[in-house]
């Protein structure tokens, strides 16, 4: 955890670091071609549902996106929250989808469910040298350690099995990442990987969905050339999942949306929680991603007005905030070095340029069906985020 004074440090370095960061013009980008149809399956829940309904939804949605016929009996699935902080859902993922998540991949066969994440630097920095913070302690004060570990899943910590327990994976080309990036090796010993990310803002990153989750593998020499050489901070985002030990291991990506961050974020902001809630799940996290980011600007839309000054694009405060980050990272020279992150404007799914990166990474922007089988979402939100996701 950074003490107010380290954050006082952070803070006057970053915006020295801002003067001499360089400017980053947009390069644009040319639209891949429409990819083949990526189904997408929603559970609505009514505001205020019961810890019951949640995780009904959650088998529910889950059962309908994959039939998991990739999980043989005894294999090992990694199932990889958001815990960048202690705070609680929706400022990480919602500790009752990560219970109902381990029933049912256990209901299901899988011999061993590990439950893993590295937080943010800002709370949890693993050096050759030691450790700062933990992850564990994080994960407990929000409550995703208990919910996990009741039904049976084990934890694991990256930083807790040191510098040297990481292996070089080989991003895409056109990525962005000039070295290898430096991935944990339990993603050498799982069979599968089960995404649970949540639907929130960002103020360096502008929105933190599917995508920006694979952050949270990344050792500390790949998280400060990520967040050091930021004029490719979303191609670089985008790429993290481009490695084969996720691209090929990943099986569904599952939200729960009862609650959004709608404003700020990662760890705090305007709460959203709209009368219907979702959960929502798919095999691809592009599908995914496209009507997480639809749901957070729907959110978005509900936020009080007092909180509307909040919602920036991308916030001013990410010429600030990164310059710090990289300092806390890679200590003064490094954060001097520091650049600037491409501006955007987030208005439509389409405007969001780690979406975009993506679409040109894996090749493809995906056909969209949305599939609510049970008929408990409402026909005009329905509609609403079917537009949202129909690429013009």
């Amino acid at each position: 955890m950074v003490s107010r004074r380290e954050f006082g440090k952070v803070m006057l370095f970053s915006a020295a670091g801002t003067a001499l960061a360089r400017k980053i013009t947009a390069s644009g980008l040319e639209k891949p071609a429409a990819g083949a149809e990526s189904k997408l399956f929603l559970q609505g829940l009514a505001k205020g549902s019961s810890d019951h309904a949640i995780a009904r939804a959650v088998k529910a949605a889950a059962n309908a996106a994959t039939d998991f016929s990739w999980l043989g009996k005894g294999d090992r699935v990694l199932l990889k929250p958001a815990c960048n902080s202690g705070n609680p859902y929706p400022a990480t993922t919602c500790p009752t989808g990560i219970r109902a998540m381990v029933e049912l991949l256990r209901e299901k066969g899988a011999g061993k469910v590990i439950l893993a994440d590295m937080a943010g630097v800002q709370w949890v920095k693993l050096s050759k040298d030691g450790i700062r913070g933990s992850t564990r302690k994080l994960m407990e004060k929000n409550g995703m350690l208990q919910a996990a570990e009741v039904p049976g899943a084990e934890p694991y910590f990256p930083e807790e099995h040191g510098w040297g327990d990481f292996f070089e994976d080989g991003p895409s080309p056109g990525s962005g990442w000039k070295a290898g990036i430096m991935m944990p090796k339990i993603l050498k010993e799982v069979d599968h990987i089960v995404l649970m990310p949540r639907t929130s803002r960002h103020m360096i990153a502008g929105t933190t969905l599917g995508l920006k989750a694979a952050v949270g593998y990344l050792r500390h020499d790949s998280r400060l050339e990520y967040h050091r050489d930021a004029g490719s901070f979303y191609a670089k985002t985008a790429g993290i999942n481009t490695v084969p030990s996720l691209k090929n291991k990943l099986r569904l990506v599952l939200t729960v949306g009862t609650k959004t961050l709608a404003t700020q974020g990662p760890d705090n902001g305007c709460i959203v929680e709209p009368e219907t809630g979702l959960v929502f799940a798919s095999e691809s996290i592009l599908a995914h991603d496209m009507v997480s980011l639809a749901w957070l600007l729907l959110n978005r839309e509900a936020a009080p007005a007092s909180k509307k000054s909040r919602l920036r694009d991308p916030a001013a405060e990410n010429y600030l905030l990164n310059p710090g980050v990289v300092l806390l990272l890679g200590g003064p020279k490094q954060a001097a070095k520091t650049q600037r992150i491409e501006n955007f404007e987030l208005n439509s799914v389409w405007s969001e340029p780690t979406l975009k990166h993506a679409f040109q990474l894996f090749g493809q922007v995906p056909v969209v069906k949305l599939l609510d089988p049970d008929r408990s979402v409402p026909k005009n939100l329905l509609e609403r985020i079917s537009k949202m996701v129909v690429r013009a």
